[in-house]
C-alpha cells in the first residue's frame, strides 16, 4: 500500500509535466503558423514564442502581443539613440541625424503606444466601430513604421560612416523590422474581422 502512496503523486506529476508541453507545443505551432504572413518569420516566431502559453491560439492576443514586443523594442531603441545624443561624443551630421532620430523614435512610442491601448479596448466594441478601431490601429502602426524608416533614411548618407551609423542602423532596423512583423499580424487579424 505505500508504495501506491508514493506512486500515485508521481503519477499525476508525470501526467501533468508531459501535458504542459501539449499545450505549450500547440501554442508554439499557432504562432509560426501565424507568423507566415509577416516578412521576417523566423523574427516573429522568436520574439513571440516566449508569450506563447499568453497567446494560446487567440489572433487577438497573438496581435496584441506582437504590438506589445514592438513597443517595448521601440522604447528601448529610443532609450539608447537619446542617451547617445546625451553623451557629448557625436557631433556635426550625426549628431542632427540623431536628432531627428530622437523625435522620429519618440512619435514611433506614442504611435505604437496608441496601437496597445486601441486594440485592448477592443473587447468592448463590436460592427462597424470594430473596424473603425482597427483601422486607427493600423493607420498608428504604418506610420510608426514609417518613423523608424525615416530615422534609418538619416542614417543613410556616405557621410555618416562611422560606428554610431552601423549601430543605430542595426537597432533601429531590428525595431522597424519587429514593426512590419506587427503590422502584418495587426492587417491580418483585421481582414479575419471583414
Amino acid at each position: 500500500m505505500p508504495n501506491l502512496k508514493i506512486s500515485l503523486p508521481l503519477l499525476v506529476l508525470v501526467v501533468l509535466h508531459n501535458a504542459a508541453p501539449t499545450h505549450s507545443a500547440t501554442a508554439t505551432s499557432f504562432i509560426e503558423s501565424s507568423c507566415r504572413v509577416t516578412r521576417y518569420p523566423a523574427l516573429c516566431v522568436h520574439s513571440l514564442s516566449a508569450y506563447a502559453t499568453s497567446i494560446r491560439q487567440s489572433s487577438r492576443q497573438l496581435t496584441q502581443t506582437a504590438l506589445s514586443v514592438s513597443l517595448n523594442k521601440s522604447r528601448l531603441a529610443a532609450a539608447f539613440v537619446s542617451n547617445l545624443a546625451k553623451g557629448g561624443a557625436v557631433r556635426g551630421l550625426e549628431y542632427q541625424a540623431l536628432k531627428d532620430c530622437i523625435e522620429n523614435m519618440g512619435d514611433t512610442v506614442d504611435r505604437l503606444r496608441q496601437s496597445v491601448k486601441e486594440l485592448r479596448d477592443l473587447r468592448r466594441t463590436a460592427g462597424g466601430d470594430l473596424l473603425w478601431h482597427l483601422s486607427n490601429v493600423q493607420t498608428w502602426v504604418s506610420a510608426a513604421l514609417t518613423d523608424e524608416t525615416t530615422c534609418l533614411d538619416g542614417f543613410a548618407s556616405r557621410r555618416l560612416d562611422g560606428q554610431v551609423k552601423a549601430v543605430i542602423r542595426r537597432k533601429i532596423t531590428l525595431v522597424a523590422q519587429v514593426t512590419s512583423n506587427a503590422l502584418a499580424l495587426v492587417n491580418h487579424f483585421a481582414d479575419k474581422k471583414h
